[in-house]
């Protein structure tokens, strides 16, 4: 057990009683503690602990966990707007008029975003293809030519390329992203 850690453990067992309340927040998690057959449980809920042999690995851990920080909240919303957009595109009867709406859909995006993305590095942003992959389930690409046809997308995509990002990039949850599902996981619990 880590000698940092043992004295605040022993002071958080110490002072809870019976007459605490079932569960009390501290810093390090939720400790709750019960009465089994006249004996007191009390469990402490941590966070999860990262150990590494290099430094470097370390701090490519902790870049990692930063840009999801950054770049899991846009690729959140972008979902949510991908969904609303098809909904009221489906209420729309002509191909001009879904085309009018897309095109002020993306001059809204561009002044609300513009800014952000300027700000971001190119691992966020190729952080930022992959998330959209999972969230939508679908290219950033296969998007780009959905909305605003193939000429479009190739454009991009040759522009992403030239800075060595991939519009077309893939999530794989099981495989080489493994490694971000499980810190997505921890995100959304809170635990980051």
């Amino acid at each position: 057990m880590n000698c940092c850690l043992f004295p605040v453990l022993a002071a958080i067992l110490l002072l809870t009683n019976l007459k605490a309340p079932a569960q009390v927040m501290t810093e390090y998690g939720p400790v709750q503690t019960k009465v089994v057959d006249g004996d007191t449980i009390t469990t402490v809920y941590l966070k999860p602990a990262f150990v590494f042999k290099r430094a470097a690995d370390e701090r490519r851990w902790s870049r990692l966990i930063y840009n999801l920080k950054v770049v899991y909240p846009i690729a959140l919303e972008a979902n949510a707007t991908l969904h609303a957009m098809e909904q009221r595109m489906d209420s729309m009867k002509t191909k001009r008029e879904k085309q009018e709406f897309v095109k002020a859909m993306e001059r809204a995006l561009k002044r609300k975003y513009t800014p952000v993305l300027k700000n971001m590095t190119l691992s966020q942003g190729k952080l930022l293809i992959k998330l959209i992959d999972r969230e939508t389930d679908q290219t950033s690409y296969d998007l780009v030519k959905q909305l605003r046809g193939g000429f479009r997308a190739f454009f991009w995509q040759s522009i992403a390329r030239l800075f060595g990002a991939n519009l077309k990039d893939t999530y794989d949850a099981e495989g080489d992203d493994q490694i971000i599902e499980e810190l997505i996981m921890l995100y959304e619990a809170g635990l980051l």
